[in-house]
């Protein structure tokens, strides 16, 4: 049985997923000396044509803000950032400690109180057509994410190439 890539298959998210790892393994094949990419920022017209942050939010973060760390990356933080999310999707994340999960959860489902055994029919049908929403919510912004973040891969590895003056590499 051969499996063909067709349009429908583009916003797969295995597809994107697979599109990322492909991109990051490509990235860290190239970047042979991952220190040279220290102090050397990214170009904002290379981090906005990979979907990075825009100017004006970056210029309104004051320094000490945490986001303005993550706005303001080096290459290298960049690279670091990459093969640590390339992980996450390979390996799975850390999970919290069981109290901290069950607290969120209980939270998440409001409050967990003990009322008496669920709702109505009806209420069962609005709640998993909530979760239908809620998914394709989350799927559409998670290939998304993944679409941006393997535009920055790619960004990151022409710009390599170009730092360390091999432009024509893989082309």
């Amino acid at each position: 049985m051969q499996i063909c890539d067709s349009y429908s298959q583009k916003y797969s998210l295995f597809n994107a997923m697979n599109r990322f790892i492909g991109a990051v393994n490509n990235m860290d094949q190239t970047v042979m000396v991952p220190s040279l990419l220290r102090d050397v920022p990214l170009l904002l017209e290379e981090l906005e044509a990979a979907g990075g942050v825009c100017p004006q939010r970056e210029a309104a973060l004051p320094p000490g803000d945490p986001g303005a760390y993550f706005s303001r990356r080096d290459m290298y933080s960049h690279y670091m950032l990459l093969k640590s999310i390339r992980n996450d999707i390979e390996w799975g994340v850390v999970q919290p400690p069981a109290g901290e999960e069950a607290a969120r959860k209980k939270d998440k489902l409001g409050g967990g109180g003990g009322g008496g055994g669920g709702g109505g029919p009806a209420e069962e049908g609005e709640g998993e057509e909530d979760l239908e929403k809620q998914f394709h919510y989350h799927l559409s912004g998670l290939h998304s994410v993944l679409s941006k973040l393997t535009r920055k891969a790619n960004v990151l590895t022409n710009r390599y190439k170009q730092e360390i003056g091999f432009s024509s590499w893989g082309q």
